[in-house]
């Protein structure tokens, strides 16, 4: 074969690979919205750039978790990807820019510091500004906000119908939620949606053939003469999941269900016949539910537990035991108030002199029964005054114990619980400085 004749051919077969080259390459890509993807991205710690086991990563209604290199396998079409891992901030990567970029995505760690908002707290403009205040000077880089309050009422305007057919929208104190949002974004605080789930007086109100009832058959009211909805029941699951999916698409960063429990009264009927079996399936039943309708979201889900959970091996009558909870929520935040631990713990028969022990041992028994890491509890703390024992205060000195026994136990952070929304800088370090350990010696 003459020289030029073989050297036409050799052009033209590099011209050929070159092009498969390239049309395997945009094939592999994802190249805009809406386009395919198929290829691997790797999870790291932005500190470190260590890979990260475990880490979600959520394309439409699919998650994958990473393997030990920090790797996961993408297919399929979408306009962003979402990426988060207990202990971190989550975040979500435009699919256009996870192409161009090395396919490695960085993970910042974080643990939620927080003070709780109610619903009629964060409406109020005084509590609220002292509160985002506080959050800005001190350690606190989080809020809790009652999405759905305990008497039932949603605290924005929502589109679930039955919201407004049961009076949960007579009262809206967050007229501008993603304004709101937004705000406390650009300020870096980390937002909280609390939910209150079957403790629900509206909707039992409104809607009693959805409620609890006692065993003549009257409606059941609580010692706050509050009614209940049946945990057994879909419908009541729909509605809550319905407002929790809105507060995900408002752009909340967690989801945190409360009072996803049977009521702690005996005799009461249902629409099932209850047992520790079937409560326990109906509560990580709804957990479940509602942590695959939010998968979407890359949001967190959380769940608010009595803090005798951590130490009862039953249900503790409620539907609520370790072993259920952890595999359907990210988040398990028991409520470690000394004062709500009326028979004390094992060695601390007076718990509200003792709040660093109520809190670190309790927490420490709780992952030792449920065999999941510690980062995976963040407790509520006790800001309020005793009710239960002798009444004292709650000053700094009892505040910083309880927050140096959740830091020493290693939890994701950790949130106040005021129910007057009044919190101070008591016991809270200032912003970037350090504060003395008041673990006992």
């Amino acid at each position: 074969m003459p020289k030029c004749v073989r050297f036409a051919h050799e052009t033209e077969s590099v011209k050929i690979a070159f092009h498969v080259i390239v049309l395997s390459l945009l094939m592999a890509r994802i190249l805009g919205p809406g386009s395919a993807a198929a290829y691997t991205v790797t999870v790291v710690d932005a500190s470190t750039r260590r890979p990260l086991e475990g880490a979600f990563v959520t394309f439409n209604d699919k998650v994958m978790k990473t393997d030990r290199n920090g790797a996961a396998e993408i297919s399929g079409t979408g306009d962003a990807i979402g990426f988060k891992a207990w202990g971190y901030q989550r975040k979500s990567v435009a699919i256009g820019d996870l192409a161009r970029a090395s396919r490695q995505v960085a993970l910042t760690p974080f643990q939620p510091k927080a003070l709780y908002l109610s619903f009629f707290g964060v409406g109020s403009a005084k509590l609220r500004e002292t509160g985002i205040d506080l959050i800005n000077r001190s350690e606190l880089n989080a809020v809790v906000i009652d999405v759905k309050g305990d008497r039932g009422m949603v605290a924005f305007k929502s589109s679930v119908p039955l919201a407004g057919q049961v009076g949960a929208q007579r009262t809206i104190t967050i007229r501008d939620a993603s304004g709101l949002l937004g705000r406390l974004h650009n300020q870096h605080i980390y937002t909280v949606a609390r939910i209150v789930v079957f403790k629900d007086d509206l909707l039992a109100t409104a809607r009693p053939e959805l409620a609890v009832r006692r065993a003549n058959g009257a409606l059941f009211r609580d010692r706050e003469k509050l009614a209940w909805t049946d945990p057994f029941n879909h419908q009541v699951w729909d509605y809550n999941i319905a407002i929790a999916v809105e507060a995900a698409k408002l752009g909340f960063d967690e989801i945190q269900f409360d009072y996803v429990r049977f009521p702690d009264s005996p005799g009461l009927k249902f629409s099932r016949p209850t047992d520790m079996k079937s409560r326990l399936a109906a509560i990580s039943g709804f957990l479940g539910e509602a942590r695959g309708k939010l998968t979407p979201y890359n949001v967190y889900v959380a769940a608010d537990i009595f803090g005798y959970v951590a130490w009862n091996l039953d249900d503790t009558h409620i539907g609520q035991r370790l072993e259920e909870l952890s595999p359907v929520v990210d988040y398990i935040s028991p409520m470690l108030y000394p004062s709500c631990f009326q028979f004390g713990i094992p060695g601390y028969r007076l718990p509200v002199q003792h709040p660093y022990e109520i809190v670190f041992l309790s927490l420490r028994n709780a992952r030792e029964r449920s065999g999941i890491p510690s980062i995976r509890f963040r407790p509520w703390l006790q800001a309020f005054r005793d009710y239960a024992f002798d009444h004292r205060e709650f000053t700094g000195k009892e505040i910083r114990a309880q927050i140096s026994a959740a830091e020493k136990f290693g939890s994701d952070g950790w949130m106040l619980w005021n129910p007057r929304n009044t919190y101070t800088s008591a016991g809270l370090k200032a912003e970037g400085t350090p504060c003395k350990d008041d673990a006992p010696q």
